[in-house]
């Protein structure tokens, strides 16, 4: 192998190497070579991380220990070591996405106030947004609910959408997939990943890791190709756009050893909800589940993708697979460049990348397949897995409370009816998690022709829709000649976006949501989806359950979640007789066999080589072609946000702090910050009203992300949300003290900033698990929360608090809200903010009750890098990152 000249790219081990023809690598075995160790054991994930630090090597950044310790791993020195990594590329959809093009053009404003150049303020490493959030199921179950939803999409969001066309006239390193094409992390493995990159670097060809963050939870899906990379909020985004390394310990890598093969007519879909449940109870928080075993010769690609998916939903970092012949046939499959498939082989197998021995992992899970039987999640977490036998009991103990623990099962023939509880409101087939999986989305466009075939047809209440995450899938669809039956049943493609898995399902039906209202009606949802949380898929849906897209058909003929779908029959036929789910439900033959002339090349070629146009609504978009973005003052979907602007001493003591809210255990992202319509009757609603918006153009949460005085008055407005300090009222309420009076969450916070009082908010387990929304934290930071005290946080909020300068501290084991004895009318005093910027510090609080006792207690600080703590000291990443660029 030939040796390069390794000074020019800081490579002091000598391992850059010739890979083939002009093409040149870091070799990891060369390294091997140098230090003396046998680097093959190493989990895969880790040889990745290991390259990227060796690539990247400069004795400031990345010194020579740093590569050292890691490829010693796990050896003491390696274990939750702090490392850089540099990201490759950034990807994002426009939820996040449009608020962060936001933030950077307040960061062109702050360059100019400096007598700077604002053009300095543009990505430094390849940077996709791909506009997919903002489109609503408005319309569907007819044929021109496409056409329909788009154009509301357009017009809905024009002014929104200018920032992003000013974006892409401005920004270079930048470029946008328009309305219209799909979701972000689907397009992301049809389109954007490459596995292996080639690029000119230092004047030569270099061949290195694809690699990215993205401002999604459920970026880990791209980890099913063996690229490494995960979600982060917008707020760490910014530093990875600038170039700047993402600071991280040294990840915890788990493996599982899939074994067996699944049963016959278990779907993906079951295997990930079984997964879910399984990892969630075997200690993977914030943990790289990388997977290995005999069962991944069995599991496609797309299988793979569906499982790396919901890595947040198990709660890890990612849900790693290696690259091995699936890998290369998928790329096969979505028509990559042969010569980029040569590449990725070469690569995978020359860096010891490519599926072989096991590797030596510091714990092993185990999880057959053959245990997997067909199930549902819910009613409210991705981890609450039922079989479909048990989901009626399931939804009666559930909301026993309001009234639906002795509702019995509804006659399947009745076609007009009065609602009952158990009664489903909506069916969606939707999102990136299973329409990005073949064969369930054949599976369910045979089940729907079989079902047409016997004479079944969805029930008439129920809001039925479908949202594929790629233009592949309908085209596939209709190759297989299955797209008539789907829409027979009104599973016509309503848009290509996340729409009701994103908070965006769009009002039901009047008379439905008037008779669920007056009623009292305990509605339930079925979605294909990968989130189910309380109030997230609509107002009037009580209970959701997460289901595969062969299911979601089955459910929506049946109509309630109370039928148990392995006995009851789903209808009547047209001959008279019962239906079962049995009778209609497809053999994995027919699937494969359909799947086999269906899925082809060109579908995916079509669907890339040229983005499909959305039309005057998009290309007539008014914009400015000026390096500074013209704020307009009547705005209410665009405003310069203030995250640069008088800025506290985030270093600075708190005394008297007062608790702005005190919640249970996993309280999400959605909890906190919701993206769903804003209701007429919220400080947000009251708000627009009062700017001149009609009720009707209110539009949702996502929608005005970039207007923060509509994103301060949503934070924690979840209709949801439980309080402790309020338990008498559900929603966005809490009890000021200590006058003791009820009021929303935002009127307290204000009546508390007026009073100069700091606020913290304290929670149970898993604060904060869900979407990486980075509003969560922006919101909690503009409402004056400094602090928040959990037992534990979810990964991604946890760093969103820290880049918006709130100090997340941690309850010590046995310690909690409850053993404290807190009760919301005590003071905390926190002297020493400054010592608690050391990762791992032990921060002491007193906390002084109403009876005059005060108590000192010690917290754990969960600032876990020392790159987090330069963060806080600058009040947040954006200060930060501002920094930098002014003084570069």
């Amino acid at each position: 192998m030939q040796q390069g000249n390794g000074e020019a790219m800081g490579d002091s081990f000598g391992a850059l190497r010739l890979l083939h023809d002009d093409v040149w690598h870091h070799s990891l075995p060369a390294l091997g070579e140098a230090l003396g160790v046998d680097l093959a054991p190493l989990p895969i994930s880790l040889k990745v991380l290991l390259e990227n630090l060796l690539r990247h090597e400069d004795g400031v950044t990345v010194t020579r220990e740093d590569v050292a310790a890691l490829a010693h791993w796990p050896q003491p020195a390696a274990l939750g070591r702090e490392v850089s990594f540099h990201p490759a590329r950034v990807l994002m959809p426009d939820s996040s996405g449009v608020a962060l093009l936001v933030d950077l053009a307040a960061m062109r404003d702050a360059m100019v106030a400096r007598g700077r150049d604002p053009r300095r303020v543009n990505p430094v490493v390849p940077t996709d947004l791909v506009i997919d959030h903002s489109v609503r199921t408005d319309f569907s179950g007819t044929a021109d609910a496409l056409s329909r939803n788009l154009s509301a999409e357009l017009e809905r969001n024009r002014e929104r959408f200018g920032i992003v066309r000013w974006a892409m006239s401005q920004f270079s390193n930048f470029s946008v997939v328009p309305p219209g094409n799909g979701i972000v992390h689907q397009v992301n493995i049809e389109r954007f990943a490459k596995v292996v990159v080639c690029d000119e670097k230092h004047g030569r060809r270099l061949a290195y890791p694809d690699s990215l963050v993205g401002m999604d939870s459920h970026t880990p899906m791209v980890n099913g190709l063996g690229v490494f990379g995960w979600g982060v909020g917008g707020i760490e985004a910014a530093t990875a756009i600038f170039g700047q390394p993402v600071g991280l310990p040294t990840p915890r890598v788990v493996g599982c050893r899939l074994v067996g093969a699944p049963s016959v007519g278990v779907m993906c879909t079951d295997i990930v909800l079984a997964l879910t449940k399984f990892l969630r109870g075997s200690d993977v928080l914030a943990a790289v589940v990388e997977f290995c075993g005999p069962a991944l010769d069995s599991l496609s690609l797309p299988d793979r993708a569906t499982i790396a998916n919901m890595a947040a939903e198990y709660g890890a970092t990612m849900g790693f697979f290696p690259v091995d012949g699936e890998t290369l046939a998928y790329l096969r499959q979505t028509g990559r460049d042969p010569a980029q498939i040569d590449l990725v082989e070469r690569y995978a197998k020359a860096q010891g990348m490519w599926r072989d021995a096991e590797p030596a992992f510091q714990s092993m899970l185990e999880f057959d397949l053959r245990d997997v039987e067909p199930c549902l999640a819910g009613p409210s977490r991705p981890e609450s897995l039922v079989p479909v036998a048990g989901a009626p009991q399931r939804f009666r103990e559930a909301f026993a409370a309001l009234g639906a623990g002795e509702a019995v099962a509804p006659q399947v023939a009745s076609m007009q009816r009065p609602l009952q509880h158990g009664d489903i409101a909506i069916a969606a087939i939707a999102s990136c998690t299973n329409t990005a999986n073949p064969h369930q989305m054949i599976a369910a466009g045979l089940l729907a022709r079989n079902a047409l075939a016997r004479g079944l047809r969805s029930k008439p209440w129920i809001k039925t829709s479908f949202s594929p995450g790629s233009r592949v899938v309908p085209a596939m669809l209709t190759k297989a000649g299955l797209t008539q039956a789907l829409d027979a049943l009104g599973f016509q493609v309503a848009g290509f976006g996340c729409m009701s898995c994103g908070s965006g399902a769009g009002a039901l039906a009047e008379h439905v949501s008037a008779e669920i209202a007056a009623q009292k009606i305990v509605a339930a949802g079925v979605i294909s989806s990968n989130r189910n949380f309380d109030g997230r898929l609509h107002a009037s849906v009580r209970g959701t359950f997460l289901a595969s897209p062969p299911l979601v058909v089955a459910y929506a003929i049946a109509g309630s979640i109370l039928h148990d779908l392995t006995r009851d029959p789903l209808g009547v036929g047209s001959d008279g007789r019962p239906v079962t789910l049995a009778d209609i439900w497809p053999s994995d033959a027919d699937i494969r066999a359909c799947l086999e002339g269906a899925l082809t090349p060109d579908l995916y070629h079509a669907a890339y080589e040229t983005y499909v146009d959305p039309g005057a609504g998009w290309t007539d978009i008014p914009y400015a072609q000026t390096p500074v973005f013209p704020w307009s003052p009547d705005s209410m979907f665009l405003r310069r946000p203030p995250f640069l602007d008088d800025m506290v001493d985030a270093q600075a003591p708190i005394h008297g702090a007062r608790m702005l809210l005190m919640l249970g255990d996993n309280v999400n992202t959605d909890h906190i910050s919701p993206g769903g319509s804003i209701p007429p009757e919220t400080d947000a609603g009251r708000y627009l009203a009062e700017n001149g918006v009609p009720p009707n153009r209110f539009g949702t949460y996502i929608g005005r992300r970039a207007n923060h005085d509509v994103m301060i008055r949503g934070t924690f407005a979840n209709l949801r949300l439980r309080n402790e300090l309020t338990p008498e009222r559900e929603g966005g309420f809490t009890r000021h003290r200590p006058s003791g009076e009820l009021l929303t969450v935002f009127e307290a916070a204000e009546r508390y900033r007026a009073e100069g009082c700091a606020c913290i908010v304290v929670a149970g387990v898993n604060y904060g698990c869900g979407s990486s929304r980075d509003w969560a934290a922006k919101g909690a930071s503009m409402l004056g929360v400094r602090i928040v005290i959990a037992e534990s946080f979810e990964r991604i909020h946890r760093s969103n608090l820290v880049g918006m300068g709130v100090l997340p501290l941690q309850f010590q084991p046995g310690q909690s809200r409850r053993s404290l004895g807190l009760t919301g009318e005590e003071t905390f005093d926190l002297p020493d903010i400054a010592g608690a910027l050391a990762p791992g510090a032990m921060v002491t609080a007193r906390i002084n009750r109403a009876s005059g006792v005060s108590e000192t207690i010690s917290l754990i600080s969960r600032v876990d890098t020392r790159r987090e703590a330069d963060w806080v000291r600058s009040g947040g990443v954006l200060p930060y990152v501002l920094k930098g660029l002014d003084a570069a």
